[in-house]
């Protein structure tokens, strides 16, 4: 399965409503980054263990690690949980950015460093969603 076909294979194997609201993002985000690299991680390790959510990916960020060591990764990530869904958002330094600027104006969402965590799509306000996934696609 190509990268595509395993992102629409993950969408349509959610429960519903998550199935359409996960697709819905994936519009949204396509729409406002039309050329970007898809990723899609399954969640599993090199030895197949499942170590973490399955993930669309967005983009390309490169990870410079303090070992100056480096690594290609997507800007945004897009995953079903057990609760709702999250959004991870990659290459912005400031760890305050995300919340301090859009966090109240979000809506009912959790939001850190580097992540957005929301039950469903109408706790949050979709605007200023796709404003955040404006700016990092610019970064």
């Amino acid at each position: 399965m190509n990268v595509d076909e395993q992102i629409q294979n993950y969408i349509t194997t959610q429960p519903e409503p998550k199935c359409n609201e996960i697709e819905s993002l994936h519009q949204l985000i396509m729409q406002v980054m039309p050329d970007c690299k898809l990723w899609f991680l399954d969640g599993k390790n090199e030895e197949g263990k499942i170590v973490s959510n399955p993930n669309i990916g967005y983009g390309l960020n490169t990870i410079k690690y303090t070992n100056g060591t480096a690594k290609d990764f997507y800007k945004i990530g897009l995953s079903a949980n057990t609760t709702g869904i999250s959004i991870y958002i990659f290459g912005i330094e400031d760890k305050k950015f995300l919340a301090e600027t859009y966090g109240k104006r979000l809506g009912k969402a959790s939001v850190t460093g580097y992540c957005i965590k929301f039950k469903t799509l109408k706790d949050i306000n979709i605007e200023v969603l796709e404003e955040i996934i404006r700016y990092v696609n610019e970064l």
